[in-house]
C-alpha cells in the first residue's frame, strides 16, 4: 500500500502505486494516477484527471491538476499529464488543458521546475527542462527539449521557446524563440546562443560551430527571413551529425505562427 500520512485525504477514485509517499494534509481527488516512487509533499492539491508517473518529487504547497484559468471552460473533460523523474518545487500551479486545443496541458521527463513556476492550460514542456523560480508559461505555450526559462520571465499564449534556447531573468517573450538562442530583455532580443549548455550536452564543436553559422545568418548578416532559411538550408551534409540541428531550426522556423524574435 502507499505511504499516506493519516492527515492526508486521498480520495477512493484516485489509483496510487504502493511505493507512492503522501505528506500531511496533502488533498489527492478522484481521477488521479500516480506512479511508482512518486513523493507529494506536504499541503500538496492533486486534481484529476492528471496522471503522473514514476519518480517524481512534488514539493509543499504545489497545486497540481486544477481547471484552466480560462473563461470559456465549460467543465469540459481534460486532463494533465506528467511524466517521469521531474522536481516540481514549492507554490507551483499547473493547470489541466482546454478543449479549444488538445485537450492536455504535459510536462514531459527529467524536468527542474522551481518554486511559483505556472504552466497554463495547454502548455507542452518537453524534457530536460529547467524552469527557474516564478517563469509564467500562459495557455497554449510549447517549451522544446533542454530549454532553459529564466526566473521570472513570462511567456505569451501561443509562444514557442525552442530546444536548447534560454531566456533570461524577467525576459519578456512575446514571440516564438528560436532553437538554440539565448534571449533576454523587454523588448525581447537575441544575445547570442547558448553555447554553453551545447558544450555541457555533448554537441560536437563542429556542430557548435555551424549553429553559430544559424545565429549569424538569423541575426547577424542583415538577411531576411526567407534568405535566412534558403542559407541554412544550404548548409546541410557538411557537418557529422549536424544535420538533426538544421532541421530542428528550419522545422521551427516554418511554423511559426507569432513571428520569431529578431
Amino acid at each position: 500500500m502507499a505511504q499516506v500520512h493519516p492527515t492526508a485525504v486521498v480520495d477512493a477514485g484516485a489509483e496510487l502505486s504502493q511505493t507512492v509517499r503522501v505528506g500531511p494534509y496533502a488533498v489527492i481527488g478522484p481521477g488521479v494516477r500516480i506512479g511508482e516512487g512518486s513523493e507529494i509533499g506536504a499541503h500538496c492539491v492533486i486534481e484529476g484527471p492528471t496522471t503522473i508517473g514514476c519518480d517524481n518529487r512534488i514539493h509543499a504547497h504545489a497545486v497540481i491538476g486544477g481547471a484552466p484559468q480560462d473563461m470559456k471552460y465549460r467543465g469540459e473533460p481534460t486532463a494533465l499529464e506528467i511524466g517521469d523523474r521531474n522536481t516540481i518545487r514549492e507554490f507551483c500551479t499547473f493547470n489541466r488543458g482546454t478543449a479549444q486545443d488538445a485537450g492536455v496541458t504535459r510536462l514531459g521527463d527529467d524536468n527542474w521546475v522551481m518554486a511559483y513556476v505556472h504552466l497554463a492550460h495547454d502548455v507542452q514542456v518537453g524534457h530536460h527542462t529547467i524552469l527557474a523560480n516564478n517563469a509564467t508559461l500562459a495557455g497554449h505555450v510549447h517549451v522544446g527539449d533542454w530549454a532553459i526559462v529564466g526566473g521570472l520571465t513570462g511567456v505569451h499564449q501561443f509562444c514557442r521557446v525552442g530546444a536548447h534556447a534560454m531566456t533570461a531573468f524577467q525576459s519578456h517573450v512575446s514571440q516564438d524563440v528560436p532553437p538554440f538562442m539565448m534571449v533576454g530583455g523587454n523588448p525581447l532580443a537575441v544575445h547570442g546562443f547558448n553555447v554553453e549548455g551545447l558544450r555541457r550536452r555533448g554537441f560536437s564543436a563542429e556542430r557548435i560551430a555551424q549553429i553559430k553559422r544559424m545565429h549569424r545568418l538569423l541575426y547577424r548578416n542583415g538577411l531576411t527571413l526567407e534568405q535566412s532559411r534558403a542559407a541554412i538550408q544550404a548548409l546541410h551534409g557538411q557537418v557529422d551529425g549536424g544535420d538533426a540541428d538544421l532541421t530542428l531550426m528550419l522545422g521551427f522556423l516554418a511554423s511559426s505562427a507569432r513571428g520569431i524574435v529578431r
